[in-house]
């Protein structure tokens, strides 16, 4: 199983940034907000945000640090054809990388991106 996170799957554009978070559906609990954008590729790319309110640099380099180390472990669970963005919430400054992980699939359960 190869859990492997590489550049190319990775949104980096502002633009593509604003596309997912205009055109895509957003599914939300306590920890974070998942955007979802269905795409014709069959490609899966994704990206990590956190916004100025959780805190300085450092606090928002490391919910995104869990973030992605949390879709790291789990990328082989979703379908392909999908664009991501990955929100880190409040309540995900304080929390650890396996009540990350849960929320993460509860999230990707509800936004029905999941592999059955």
């Amino acid at each position: 199983m190869m859990y492997k996170l590489s550049k190319a799957h990775i949104l980096k554009k502002n633009s593509n940034f604003q596309t997912v978070y205009r055109v895509g559906k957003s599914y939300s609990n306590r920890m974070m907000v998942v955007y979802v954008l269905p795409q014709k590729v069959s490609e899966r790319r994704i990206g990590f945000a956190a916004g100025k309110k959780l805190g300085n640099a450092v606090v928002r380099n490391r919910v995104k640090r869990v973030l992605r180390e949390v879709y790291r472990l789990n990328q082989h669970k979703l379908i392909k054809n999908v664009d991501l963005v990955l929100m880190g919430r409040q309540a995900m400054v304080k929390a650890d990388s396996v009540s990350a992980g849960k929320a993460f699939l509860n999230l990707c359960a509800k936004a029905r991106i999941l592999i059955e």
